[in-house]
């Protein structure tokens, strides 16, 4: 691993209160990841792998300990500052990818970048990252319920990483694909490590997780001794 940490917990937990009691998510977790690593992040459902992605990608804060992102410390930003956190630093993948129906692909892969730059993007930057994962002209102009299930990750694929982001969260990248469209899937993630993106991808599926550089097992918001 290399030495500057780019995601940091340090004794975390996370508790959630309901009325029927509180949950404990995390259960003072700590992990360091360094910068340029592909970890996939492994466990049962309910053992905390949600929960601590969520942390990670600034979805939400600890209720005690450290979680530093690029060297900065989550619970001390602002939501402006967290907001400005996930749009820069952190590209998302998400199992039902989770793209704009109304928008065409080209357009929602464009949609953060005008977040960013607040204006529309005249460089050819999104049309060469949807040519660079596999998706021509023609297909950029259909709306996603208009392409497959790959060409839509593809297309989610592209959208994460229109900003650049140190990290790459990806959250069952796979799960919603048939196996050969997964592996294609998955040799694109190898091909981003490969160029220095830190990738960490939670998967159910030991075959994907193997793939990975380096596992976190969880198990009740902890981290499992193997």
């Amino acid at each position: 691993m290399t030495a500057v940490p780019v995601i940091e917990l340090r004794d975390v937990t996370k508790i959630y209160p309901l009325p029927s009691g509180d949950v404990l998510a995390l259960d003072n977790l700590s992990i360091r990841i360094g910068r340029g690593e592909f970890v996939a992040i492994m466990g049962p459902s309910g053992s905390g792998k949600s929960t601590l992605l969520n942390q990670i990608g600034g979805l939400d804060v600890p209720t005690s300990g450290t979680l530093r992102i690029t060297g900065r410390n989550i619970r001390k930003l602002s939501d402006d500052e967290l907001t400005d956190l996930r749009l820069n630093a952190i590209g998302y993948i998400f199992q039902k990818f989770n793209l704009i129906p109304l928008l065409s692909a080209y357009e929602n892969v464009e949609y953060p970048y005008i977040l960013k730059h607040r204006k529309n993007d005249t460089t050819g930057h999104v049309s060469k990252l949807l040519g660079d994962v596999g998706i021509n002209k023609r297909m950029a102009k259909h709306k996603p319920a208009e392409l497959s299930g790959g060409q839509q990750q593809r297309v989610a694929i592209a959208r994460a990483l229109v900003n650049d982001p140190d990290i790459l969260l990806c959250d069952e990248p796979t799960g919603n694909l048939d196996t050969k469209t997964g592996g294609q899937i998955m040799e694109m993630l190898r091909s981003l490590h490969n160029k220095g993106r830190t990738i960490i991808i939670v998967t159910h599926d030991p075959l994907i997780g193997e793939q990975a550089e380096r596992i976190i097992r969880i198990q009740d918001g902890r981290v499992a001794v193997e």
